[in-house]
């Protein structure tokens, strides 16, 4: 795990933090429960207790769900009636969900229970907690979730394995029935009473679990696309100018002050640059878009971020649950479950991710086009009409970005009522994390390309480079050959994916001039 996330999380009654999701989700994490939480459990569930009892129905209680609301269900049917609901609810299809969007799914729930608004029994949430600290890992797929009455296939897969039921992985191993994977760790299958079934899948939490793990990639992102356009500034001899601070404050979005002043950093001391200054003033003047408004872009992506950030740390707060019972007793039906602010943010994401990636694939377009290269190979190439160069990788490049624009289109202006049209209007969040996912792999494999791009061209200059840029060719150099023929490139390519996902090259440039913002 890294040394900046915790190894053990607790649940408490407030708010888990987003570096909290990610430690459970992606780092395994373990999770504890706060000793106030469960007093706080335990004092809701008397209420609920009390009104099981009610001649008068209570939705969640003692009646049926969605559509289904207006029929009261007699006490004795009332623990099939929750298990009938999670089973019947459990209807994913499609491909497996990744394990730390399955882990951070858990977690949020988990999250909730430990509110105490939701009035489940404090076994409940201590039977989530033994799973997820088993890290058994319920098999959750692709399609259920419209986002709305919560993340309700997805969260309904958990809450089987709970019960014993359904399928399972252990540690990423082979798919097991839920049964043998609970039997192996030594927890007791739950039995579900009045309101346990509702309360375990209604909620936000696929969604925004997604989007805190997003939240958290994006930052690191921010901070290479950066690196890469100092490299791109260096590798085609531009010029910093453009990036100082005072210019950057004359339109004071914090985040384009950031990343110009990033990019200052990494270059600072270019001996290719300066020796090339005199020249770009008189021939070159200024540089196209791609280079000079890089901070203006990167800052706006920088500032959704923040923004996306906001709206995770709210609803981190939240306790999503219908009806949720109320500090005063009060069990009450809601639409907190409604995802739309989380979906909106995803959406946004999506879209500033999509343009990033458009930037940097124009700034690496331009190495490999001898018009514009200020007098580089063709394609980089070693030996041009002989060698391709990189010709192929900004294709790769290009089809990544073209299929980035297509994500961006926002899953949040869509709406497919449900539920006989008593769900008539939901906010198809589930779908704007899932299409996010991909985008933000997408973001890392283009920025990965315009890196090792921009490597080769500057190993093609003369004089030495900064030290910030020189870092990264220094890193990338341990694993990936620079400039000569011809050779087999993909492998390449995905070597300088994998540092760009690991945070390598983010780590090589802080170590050697300092952390960036």
């Amino acid at each position: 795990m890294s040394n900046s996330y915790p190894s053990t999380v607790t649940v408490g009654i407030g708010a888990l933090s987003i570096e909290e999701v990610v430690a459970v989700a992606r780092y395994g994490a373990k999770v504890e429960i706060s000793e106030d939480a469960l007093a706080e459990i335990a004092s809701t569930r008397e209420r609920v207790e009390e009104l099981a009892q009610d001649p008068t129905p209570v939705y969640g209680i003692s009646t049926g769900f969605g559509a289904l609301a207006r029929r009261h269900i007699p006490e004795e049917m009332r623990a099939q009636l929750q298990l009938s609901l999670v089973r019947s609810h459990a209807a994913g299809t499609g491909p497996e969900v990744e394990q730390e969007v399955i882990r951070a799914l858990m977690l949020l729930r988990l999250s909730t229970l430990c509110t105490g608004r939701t009035g489940v029994r404090p076994v409940v949430a201590e039977t989530y907690a033994a799973v997820l600290n088993a890290n058994i890992h319920p098999v959750v797929r692709e399609y259920g979730s419209l986002g709305c009455s919560g993340d309700l296939a997805p969260l309904a897969h958990c809450a089987l394995a709970l019960l014993g039921e359904g399928e399972v992985r252990v540690d990423g191993g082979e798919v097991t029935p839920a049964a043998e994977a609970l039997s192996a760790a030594g927890i007791e299958p739950l039995k579900l009473r009045e309101k346990e079934g509702l309360a375990l899948i209604n909620g936000t939490d696929g969604m925004l679990g997604q989007l805190c793990l997003a939240i958290t990639d994006l930052r690191e992102l921010a901070k290479t696309a950066d690196i890469a356009t100092a490299m791109t500034v260096e590798g085609l001899l531009g010029t910093l100018v453009v990036f100082a601070d005072d210019l950057q404050q004359l339109r004071p979005h914090p985040g384009q002050a950031d990343a110009a002043a990033n990019i200052l950093q990494v270059a600072e001391g270019s001996e290719i640059l300066a020796a090339a200054l005199e020249e770009f003033k008189k021939k070159q003047v200024q540089d196209a878009y791609s280079v000079r408004c890089a901070p203006q872009v990167a800052g706006g992506f920088r500032d959704t971020v923040a923004h996306t950030a906001t709206v995770a740390e709210r609803e981190l707060a939240a306790a999503v649950d219908n009806p949720v019972v109320a500090k005063d007793g009060r069990v009450v039906s809601n639409g907190n479950f409604h995802g739309a602010p989380v979906a909106y943010a995803l959406d946004f994401l999506a879209i500033v991710v999509a343009d990033l990636a458009s930037i940097s694939e124009r700034r690496t377009d331009r190495f490999l086009d001898v018009a514009r290269s200020r007098g580089l190979n063709a394609f980089l190439a070693d030996d041009p009409g002989v060698d391709s160069g990189h010709m192929i990788a900004q294709y790769a490049q290009a089809g990544i970005v073209s299929e980035l624009k297509r994500l961006a289109n926002p899953s949040s202006a869509d709406s497919i009522p449900s539920s006989a049209m008593q769900e008539d209007h939901v906010s198809m969040g589930w779908s704007g994390a899932r299409k996010l996912r991909k985008a933000v792999d997408g973001l890392q494999r283009v920025l990965a390309i315009e890196i090792l791009t921009a490597a080769r061209a500057i190993d093609m200059r003369e004089g030495q480079p900064a030290k910030g840029t020189g870092a990264v060719i220094d890193a990338l150099r341990q694993t990936v050959q620079g400039p000569g023929t011809d050779r087999y490139l993909s492998p390449e390519i995905e070597e300088t994916v994998r540092l760009v996902k690991e945070g390598a090259l983010v780590a090589a440039v802080e170590g050697a001039v300092g952390t960036l913002r």
